[in-house]
Order: structure tokens, then sequence, then C-alpha cells
């Protein structure tokens, strides 16, 4: 299936705060624009860095740029396409240090 993102306009604000990152993004979203996801390792096969999420949260991380960004998207398979929302955009060193502090990164609800 066809995957729709949501949201790309968040990737684009990303960028536009950090110009090094531009061209990392620009690959992730022509390769989500041409990819075929039918389940949640066919993510995997197209990303083979990003890591699922567990306990059922629908959740994926993508590692952008040999690991020196992460974004976290929420996904929904439905009947015809695959929607990908994304919930968090920035550095590794970000990551890791929300991670430390024990934060949340994501909202529930898209």
């Amino acid at each position: 299936m066809k995957v729709r993102l949501i949201k790309k306009q968040t990737i684009e604000d990303y960028v536009r705060g950090s110009a090094q990152s531009k061209v990392l993004f620009e690959r992730w979203v022509l390769k989500v624009k041409h990819a075929d996801w039918n389940n949640p390792n066919d993510i995997i096969l197209t990303f083979s860095s990003a890591d699922i999420l567990g306990n059922a949260t629908n959740r994926v991380v993508f590692n952008i740029g040999g690991n020196s960004f992460r974004m976290i998207c929420a996904y929904h398979f439905g009947k015809n396409n695959v929607h990908l929302f994304i919930k968090w955009i920035g550095t590794h060193a970000m990551y890791t240090k929300i991670c430390k502090e024990g934060k949340q990164l994501i909202v529930d609800s898209y």
C-alpha cells in the first residue's frame, strides 16, 4: 500500500532550522514516497535502521543520516493506504537526553 505522510510540513519546518539535515530528510521522504507497505515489517525492509516500538503503540523510530537525527512516527495501516504521522524530530543527542529523563516523547493522539 502507498504511504501517506501526514504533516510533511513538520519536516520542512525542522530542516529550516537545521540546514545540515535537509538532504538527509529529502532522501527519507523520497523513499517513503515510493514505499509499498502492507505491515510493519515492510517499514523495516525499507529502512533497515528503523525500530518498531513495542506494546502495540503503532510507533516507529527512524534513524536518519547514520543516527544523526531521529524521527518518531505513528503509523496506521488502513484499507487502501498507510498513514504515517510525524510525532517528533530531533537530533540523536536530544532523543537520548529525553529518553534518559524518562519523558514521554509522543502523545497518543494524532
